[in-house]
């Protein structure tokens, strides 16, 4: 539980309390002019390692660049908003729609926005669904060996990973994420057998996680972005499947064992629905601000041109509402996942995205990946958007590899 404290001086907001903590705050009855009072609410500061003003990193054990990244990701959003691409060096399309498949230990990096604008993206998204299974490549065929160094190359040249996991059913891992199995969740967090399984997944992850290494050894941040969607029904952990309070306890048990249980402290943890409808929609399934680095929502673009206008009115509008739970909460946000399948009007970027985008404060705007000729969401040598692309790349609220200075330092 979180609780707010007073003490005249300050207000700050303890997290995940111990009893004896709680017992102790409780029972202060100082003044809160006497000097006694100020320097006690300062050694509980200290001691318990609390923001002297708003909310604070969720992991305080964060490594030190993981902490610098928050920090600077807080800092960077007011020079613009950076553009990311899923699995952007893991593959992509060349002019005559064939597929290019990635080798990110090469010197010379390829992505389709580097081939169009000499530059990567700001953020690249990868997915490691399937690690559960324990098999050597993820569920759209990308190696996680070649996931490891395309991480490693983005953090290399100063960009931003983030990591989704579409995994299969913990109670059945024949079944696929999109096999909609009523009360998993609840059936993981009530039975101490399924629980210890579930875990064990977790593990697996953990040692992905702890596997990630700069070229001095650090262990590389990443945004960790898990159960996402869940406003919708079609993921098993989704809103049809579970309740609100399940998927709470769910979401705290899984950040709970890799920082404290595994302790893997290289995390950033986005909370990412799907559309919705208002601001209590949203917060629906919240897990708590102890749990939350940035808030984040997926929407994509369907049935244009004739939904233009309803699709532009309804992301502005979400963005604002993330824009205001985020200031209230000092929380970074962002459009975790968008696009328009196959890219269909040629000033899709400079007449949709940009005015969803800027003056916003968002973070980032992520699109999903150039998976194959009929699926794809990102410009690519000759695509009909692509001469859009170049100028939305030059307009001044787009960042892009080269925007990002030294994101990692404090």
């Amino acid at each position: 539980m979180t609780h707010n404290y007073s003490y005249g001086c300050t207000e700050f907001r303890p997290i995940a309390l111990h009893w004896s903590e709680e017992e102790e705050l409780r029972h202060i009855k100082m003044d809160h002019r006497s000097p006694l009072r100020i320097i006690h609410c300062l050694w509980l500061i200290y001691c318990l390692n609390l923001p002297l003003s708003g909310f604070s990193q969720v992991d305080k054990k964060a490594t030190a660049e993981t902490k610098a990244l928050y920090g600077n990701l807080m800092k960077i959003r007011s020079r613009g908003v950076m553009f990311g691409h899923q699995d952007a060096l893991a593959y992509g399309l060349n002019a005559d729609l064939s597929r290019w498949i990635g080798q990110p230990v090469k010197t010379d990096i390829r992505s389709d926005i580097r081939t169009l604008t000499g530059q990567h993206p700001a953020v690249v998204g990868h997915d490691l669904g399937h690690l559960e299974l324990g098999k050597p490549e993820n569920l759209d065929a990308v190696p996680f060996d070649q996931m490891r160094e395309s991480i490693i190359a983005v953090y290399r040249y100063g960009g931003i990973n983030t990591i989704s996991w579409h995994p299969n059913n913990p109670l059945d891992l024949t079944k696929t994420t999109w096999d909609r199995v009523d009360s998993t969740i609840r059936r993981i967090t009530a039975d101490r057998k399924n629980l210890r399984n579930y875990k064990k997944i977790l593990d697996k992850l953990a040692v992905f996680f702890k596997s990630l290494k700069g070229p001095g050894g650090a262990l590389i941040p990443v945004i960790f972005r898990p159960y996402h969607e869940h406003t919708g029904s079609w993921f098993w952990w989704g809103a049809g499947h579970c309740t609100p309070s399940e998927y709470k306890a769910f979401w705290q048990v899984t950040v709970k064992h890799l920082t404290r249980k595994r302790k893997v402290h290289n995390l950033l943890i986005a909370y990412s629905t799907d559309n919705f409808i208002n601001e209590a929609h949203y917060l629906e399934r919240y897990p708590g601000d102890e749990y939350v680095d940035l808030l984040g929502f997926d929407t994509y673009h369907r049935n244009a041109p004739q939904s233009d206008s309803a699709f532009t009115a309804n992301a502005k509008r979400m963005v604002a509402t993330l824009k205001k739970l985020g200031e209230e909460k000092n929380k970074l946000y962002a459009i975790t996942e968008t696009g328009l399948e196959t890219v269909k009007e040629h000033d899709w970027w400079t007449r949709i995205v940009y005015p969803i985008i800027s003056d916003t404060g968002l973070s980032y705007v992520l699109v999903w990946r150039n998976g194959r000729a009929d699926h794809y969401y990102a410009p690519f040598e000759g695509q009909q958007s692509a001469e859009d692309f170049k100028s939305f790349f030059k307009l001044p609220q787009t960042l892009f590899e080269k925007d990002l200075l030294n994101l990692y330092k404090p």
